[in-house]
């Protein structure tokens, strides 16, 4: 009778715990992040050997969550990466629309800035050919800007999403601090599943931050770290992540992390999530983006202006400037101490490749080395006015006194874009015309004649001397003076037909086969009001070879610079969808395992009910033999 009543008791209570149990997975269906729980039933130790054996009912061994710590870890990684993919690719689209779309793009106003030169080249005198060549420019320097201001504003929104990022971490940091002293609290084994479950979600709210990895204690707290490995929570302490301004640029943020310890700088590499899809954007898209436009702004600057100075304006002056870019400035570390400076011009353009370095001066001497990767950069020269460091195209002269560990950035076309400026608004000041004119003598028998008359150095200071090169025979030639006196020291050479004849900053191409006595003369051109000859020379300079050591052209630069942005939103765009097919079949992974099923659990409420009955039942049973019992007694 004692093991019935005992039996139907323990039944009631087990189910009774079991019935609540299933209620709450299914009150807890819609949470996001809960895991189910089951009630692990156990049988109660019975007593009697063999036939005499009489088992003592049920028990409840515990309350489980139906988790799999592996399937958490990889919705951790998943979520790290699809934090930072997420963020990386509404960036890259932003910046592909920016440079690939017809009403922000440069290809259009680049296009039509040479060929309103071409125009002037066809009316050189024309005032209205000019007057459009100067608005083209204009509207050309003002899309240069507008790209580089585009890009401005996203990292000036990189440096709000750090600042909200940071202080999100730093509130989620905090309360799984505080989890982990409560679960502690409770002692091993014993935590409440509803605050691992709390603790669970928060985590999963940092990895999509900043991406982490997890350690368990042995005493239940949870340490939770970076990506990198950085702690970010240990036990019941929790790091402190902060924003700082970049050590060169006090407009930029930075994100480090305050510990214990100290405070450790925290680079793209360190961090997942979305903080570090942020500051990967920075390096990969905004960095490169703002040089590589700047580079071709700059090769613009410097080809159109050596070409104006080699010409002759409207009014017989020689050409001056056409645009404007100031040098580029270095930016000093926040923790130099002493009074060393650089002063940076571009020498040659060929060469300029746009990357930022770093300049350091170890106490003896300065070293370069790439700003983005730390790789050392060889320098030439001594750092003096006469003998400047020549690296990727830019001349450095080093003055003052720098102390040890003194650094300087350098970004060698980084802020052109946005410095680029029309330098004149007088049609008038257009130097279309060549300061050098070639003319053949009237009294030549031969048939050479002149193919092409271009300058080389705009800047050689006897450019517009006059020289008769007179041919001695076919196949050779002497340069006389404009007087016809031969030059001193003589210069004589060997002629071929289609050769170049370089000479005083000019290249002089002759064909056909001349005759001993002819003349062929360089000179000054004084009469060049309807001369286009620079004006042609000024037009094409968007397919000349200026790039890359005469590699590319400026147009080559712009296409391959689309193409980037285009293929780097494509990319950002396939991996998010990647990643979000991964995430998905991740979190189907887990709800299988330990999300609510409402037609299991309503199945379960069910058998659990009818147990629940049942084992009242056998209570009522055994209360009737017990009263049975009792009646029989009292006769």
């Amino acid at each position: 009778m004692t093991s019935i009543l005992g039996n139907g008791t323990s039944a009631l209570l087990a189910f009774q715990r079991a019935l609540a149990t299933t209620s709450h997975n299914i009150a807890n269906a819609s949470v996001e992040g809960f895991t189910r729980q089951r009630v692990e039933l156990a049988n109660r130790a019975g007593g009697g050997l063999g036939a005499n054996y009489q088992g003592a009912g049920v028990q409840v061994a515990g309350v489980s969550r139906l988790a799999d710590g592996l399937v958490t870890r990889r919705l951790l990684d998943s979520r790290g990466e699809l934090g930072r993919l997420e963020l990386a690719n509404g960036f890259a689209q932003r910046i592909d629309q920016l440079f690939t779309d017809s009403s922000t793009g440069l290809p259009r106003v680049w296009s039509a800035f040479f060929d309103a030169a071409q125009g002037v080249a066809a009316e050189p005198a024309s005032q209205a050919a000019r007057t459009e060549l100067l608005g083209r420019a204009q509207a050309l320097v003002a899309r240069f800007d507008l790209l580089h201001q585009g890009l401005e504003q996203i990292d000036g929104e990189i440096n709000a999403t750090l600042v909200g990022g940071a202080d999100e971490l730093n509130r989620l940091a905090t309360e799984i601090a505080r989890l982990n002293v409560e679960i502690v609290r409770n002692g091993p084994g014993n935590a409440p599943l509803d605050l691992l479950d709390q603790r669970d979600r928060l985590v999963q709210q940092v990895a999509v931050l900043v991406g982490v990895s997890t350690v368990p204690q042995d005493d239940g707290a949870l340490n939770v770290f970076t990506a990198g490995g950085l702690p970010l929570v240990v036990g019941a302490t929790a790091s402190r992540l902060v924003t700082q301004p970049d050590d060169y640029r006090a407009d930029r943020l930075v994100l480090a992390l305050q510990s214990g310890t100290g405070t450790v700088r925290l680079g793209a590499g360190s961090l997942a999530g979305r903080l570090g899809g942020a500051l990967a954007a920075r390096a990969e898209q905004i960095d490169v983006g703002r040089a590589e436009l700047g580079r071709i702004a700059a090769t613009l600057a410097e080809a159109v202006n050596r070409t104006s100075r080699a010409g002759l304006d409207l009014n017989g002056n020689v050409g001056a400037d056409f645009f404007a870019l100031p040098p580029p400035t270095p930016l000093a570390h926040r923790g130099n101490t002493g009074s060393g400076a650089l002063a940076v011009s571009r020498a040659d353009i060929g060469a300029l490749d746009g990357v930022p370095l770093e300049f350091r001066f170890d106490g003896t001497a300065w070293s370069a080395r790439r700003a983005s990767d730390g790789s050392p950069v060889a320098l030439t020269g001594l750092g003096t006015t006469a003998s400047p460091f020549l690296v990727n195209g830019l001349a450095i002269v080093a003055s003052g006194t720098p102390a040890t560990n003194d650094r300087f950035l350098v970004e060698p076309a980084s802020t052109a874009a946005r410095d680029l400026a029309v330098a004149t608004n007088d049609p008038n000041r257009i130097a279309a015309a060549s300061r050098v004119r070639p003319s053949a003598d009237l009294a030549n028998l031969g048939s050479g004649r002149v193919v092409s008359l271009a300058v080389t150095d705009p800047d050689d200071p006897d450019l517009a001397t006059p020289i008769r090169l007179r041919f001695t025979s076919p196949t050779a030639y002497e340069l006389l003076d404009g007087a016809g006196a031969p030059l001193v020291p003589p210069v004589t050479g060997t002629y071929t037909p289609g050769a170049a004849i370089d000479r005083d900053g000019w290249r002089l191409v002759l064909d056909g086969l001349p005759r001993a006595g002819d003349v062929f003369r360089v000179g000054p051109n004084v009469s060049g009001s309807s001369d286009n000859t620079n004006m042609r020379a000024w037009a094409n300079l968007d397919d000349a070879r200026l790039l890359a050591n005469g590699a590319n052209s400026p147009n080559d630069a712009i296409v391959a610079m689309t193409t980037r942005v285009g293929s780097q939103a494509r990319e950002a765009a396939f991996a998010l969808g990647s990643q979000q097919g991964i995430d998905a079949a991740i979190v189907q992974q887990r709800e299988s395992l330990s999300g609510v099923n409402l037609d299991e659990e309503a199945a379960n409420l069910l058998r659990f009910q009818q147990a629940y009955q049942a084992a009242a039942q056998v209570i009522a049973t055994a209360d009737t033999v017990f009263q049975t019992f009792l009646a029989a007694v009292r006769r």
